[in-house]
């Protein structure tokens, strides 16, 4: 076993031992072994020193996250290729409000495709794939997790033009390519600076098991890169969702009290058609779409954004290996879940689905579903007038 060489880094609060052998012999007989222990020498100059500090978690931890991961990717991989599939496949699908599904969903699909790194790097208890590992798993994590981003809020764009300007707000096919084409345009250049080095850097994190932009390097030009990828891949998406969400449910809720101003004129309990005794109005229909878009947002990056943050220009004594696994793990929980939320629930997709995969057991029925979707697009759109 290598013996132990010790060296010193200041922290904000204390002296924190780097050790360089990575083991320490320990009394009971166990030794104590850091994080990277199993590195090479020349892999581990690209591993940040704040994480060399820390001792190497429990082999179960490793298992569990690696089994959470295959979870993850079966799960993805299959809800993303069937959208990916039956939307390209079924004309009734290739809508232009649908090109934006169809974006979201290959871009949760390639950030699922990176997944095996993290599995094979679990399994083998470290930074198993190396330096070339890691730069392939960030770069496809960079590419997907801020095309997603953007991808959103272009959908909270094209449905607040539909819904609060349904006759001059129609998206047409060309408009909705022309933005895709602006969306990776728009997240190239924030993978390809850190992956060439221009500005920015990826490294590993956490257990040494996934990687990310380097946030932890304290020099301006890296603050300012954390500083700018945080406004640019989080912020300024942020800003579109809640902004184009908000309008869509004021419009709606101020529609619907109309109505139910106009009813109580004319001593009427409703001024619809047709309204069923317990159906869902269409302000409580829209509103928990919006805020179940807008939580799904908040919660997959939410923590990404708060650790680089912190590492870039807080106390980076808070931000231990497990800490920093949480952010890994939320953003490929929402690449499972997001399928489920833009597609699943689309009633012409499940038909599609019951139809291509009748063992499924679906049961999708097509009037009722046409109807109360129908229903629920008049009632939306009226609210512009």
């Amino acid at each position: 076993m290598l013996n132990l060489l010790n060296t010193t880094v200041a922290s904000s609060n204390s002296t924190l031992p780097i050790p360089q052998a990575r083991v320490l012999p320990s009394n009971n007989g166990i030794d104590q072994r850091f994080l990277g222990w199993n590195v090479p020498p020349e892999e581990l100059v690209h591993i940040p020193e704040h994480w060399l500090a820390y001792p190497e978690p429990p082999d179960s931890m490793q298992l569990l996250l690696g089994l959470l991961y295959i979870g993850f990717f079966f799960m993805a991989i299959i809800g993303n290729g069937l959208v990916l599939w039956i939307f390209s496949s079924c004309k009734s699908l290739r809508t232009a409000s649908n090109m934006f599904v169809v974006n979201l969903a290959f871009c949760d699909f390639i950030m699922m495709l990176k997944t095996p790194i993290f599995i094979y790097n679990s399994f083998q208890k470290g930074f198993a794939l190396g330096q070339l590992g890691c730069q392939v798993f960030a770069f496809m994590g960079s590419i997907s997790g801020i095309g997603a981003g953007m991808t959103n809020s272009f959908i909270a764009y094209d449905r607040y033009m539909t819904i609060t300007k349904p006759f001059d707000g129609k998206l047409t096919r060309t408009k909705a390519l022309i933005m895709i084409i602006f969306i990776w345009i728009y997240t190239i250049p924030w993978a390809v600076f850190p992956l060439t080095e221009i500005w920015g850097r990826f490294a590993p994190e956490g257990y040494l098991t996934a990687c990310t932009f380097d946030y932890l390097t304290d020099t301006f030009d890296n603050r300012l890169f954390v500083g700018s990828i945080f406004t640019c891949s989080y912020v300024i998406p942020m800003l579109f969702i809640i902004f184009f969400y908000s309008q869509i449910v004021s419009k709606v809720f101020s529609h619907e009290k109309a109505l139910r101003e106009q009813a109580k004129k004319m001593n009427v309990e409703s001024l619809r058609s047709n309204q069923q005794q317990g159906n869902q109005s269409a302000e409580v229909r829209i509103a928990k779409a919006a805020i179940t878009i807008c939580s799904l947002f908040v919660a997959s990056w939410t923590p990404y954004a708060v650790v680089a943050l912190i590492g870039a220009f807080g106390d980076q004594a808070l931000l231990t290996p497990g800490v920093t696994m949480i952010p890994a793990c939320t953003c490929k929980l929402v690449a499972c879940i997001d399928p489920y939320v833009y597609a699943i629930s689309h009633p012409k997709y499940r038909l599609e689905l019951q139809n291509k995969l009748p063992w499924l057991a679906i049961k999708e029925t097509a009037p009722s579903d046409a109807q109360s979707v129908s229903s629920t697009t008049t009632e939306a759109n009226q609210a512009a007038s």
